[in-house]
């Protein structure tokens, strides 16, 4: 499709446009069909890291791990550790405009439609995440 006049002026005014953006924030920048595991905010600031994170870095060492830079550093610096670790590239995602439940999310940067990507606590259940429409 080839671009009219009205369309550069679109989009220097109101910028490029994107796809999805309720996921991609929802998702720490990435889309959903991406994503080889995720952990919610909950998740990321407890005392532990999640063996099932560890195993999946281990195993896709060439996904990224997207961190939730509005959760405290402190929280979130055992999976740069383990990032590091297992040479897989991570990254601090901040959006002042919206706030995700999701903590982490380790990502391709092509679609893998994992159907499950949740990590299930024993103690809770996690219900999944739906996007509004």
């Amino acid at each position: 499709m080839k671009k009219t006049v009205d369309d550069y002026i679109e989009q220097g005014i109101y910028g490029k446009k994107e796809i999805n953006p309720e996921e991609r924030r929802m998702y720490l920048g990435t889309f959903r069909e991406r994503v080889v595991i995720a952990l919610t905010t909950a998740q990321v600031r407890k005392n532990h890291v999640y063996t099932q994170v560890e195993e999946e870095m281990k195993a896709h060492s060439k996904a990224t791990l997207y961190l939730n830079g509005s959760v405290e550093y402190s929280s979130i610096s055992k999976y740069v550790k383990a990032a590091q670790k297992r040479k897989v590239t991570y990254t601090i995602v901040t959006n002042k405009e919206h706030t995700s439940k999701l903590g982490l999310v380790l990502a391709y940067d092509y679609a893998i439609d994992r159907e499950e990507i949740f990590v299930k606590d024993e103690q809770e259940s996690i219900t999944p995440i739906k996007l509004a429409k």
